[in-house]
Order: structure tokens, then C-alpha cells, then sequence
């Protein structure tokens, strides 16, 4: 038996359709659309945004996803001023034991670790 991906569900918090624009600036396609779910992909990257708000989960729920340069990743999201459009955070790149990454806080309060590798 091989495992062969995995793909969390992540809450969209109060306003389903804002967070869905948010995942289509940031580059990800949408693989599926059923309605209160939505399966998106980048690259081998994939998730399934769940119209579902709860706060007290969504701001104890982390994802790490590994990419390629987190300077430009970051870059992408200030350059087009996603913060003042979506109301996301993001942080400054650190250096952790397990690779350079840069932090983003999505509408529903879902801590996202970009980590490049």
C-alpha cells in the first residue's frame, strides 16, 4: 500500500468567497467546485477550502507547504497588496531548523508555513 497525497481541509472562515479569491491570486487552480467545497491545486500542491467558520479551529490549524523561494513568495503577496485587499498577514522570512520560511495568517485566521526547501 502506498499513501499518496494528502489533502487537508481548510475553513474558510466568515466569508467563503473572499478566501476563494484569495487562493486564485495566489496562483492556485481549481481542480473541483461542489458548491461549499473546493479543491484547489498548484503545482503538486493541494488543499480543499470547506465553507466552514470556526474560529477557535481555524487560528489552531497550521499547514506547511514546502516551496521554492519564500523572498519571492513574499514578495508576490506585498507587491500586490494582498494584506490590504484580504486582511491576511504575513511575516518576515526566518530561518528555522528545517528551512527559510515565511508565515502567512489567511481570512480565517489559518496559519500557513511557507518553507523553502
Amino acid at each position: 500500500m502506498q499513501f499518496q497525497s494528502l489533502e487537508p481541509f481548510v475553513p474558510s472562515g466568515k466569508d467563503f468567497e473572499s478566501s476563494k479569491q484569495l487562493f486564485l491570486v495566489l496562483g492556485f487552480k481549481i481542480n473541483w467546485d461542489s458548491g461549499d467545497y473546493i479543491g484547489f491545486q498548484k503545482d503538486e500542491c493541494r488543499f480543499i477550502l470547506q465553507k466552514f467558520d470556526n474560529k477557535d479551529f481555524a487560528e489552531n490549524l497550521m499547514i506547511s507547504v514546502k516551496l521554492t523561494d519564500v523572498e519571492a513568495f513574499r514578495n508576490y503577496i506585498l507587491d500586490n497588496q494582498l494584506p490590504e485587499k484580504f486582511g491576511i498577514k504575513v511575516g518576515k522570512p526566518t530561518q528555522q531548523p528545517y528551512g527559510k520560511e515565511v508565515n502567512m495568517i489567511d481570512i480565517a485566521g489559518v496559519c500557513w508555513h511557507f518553507v523553502e526547501y
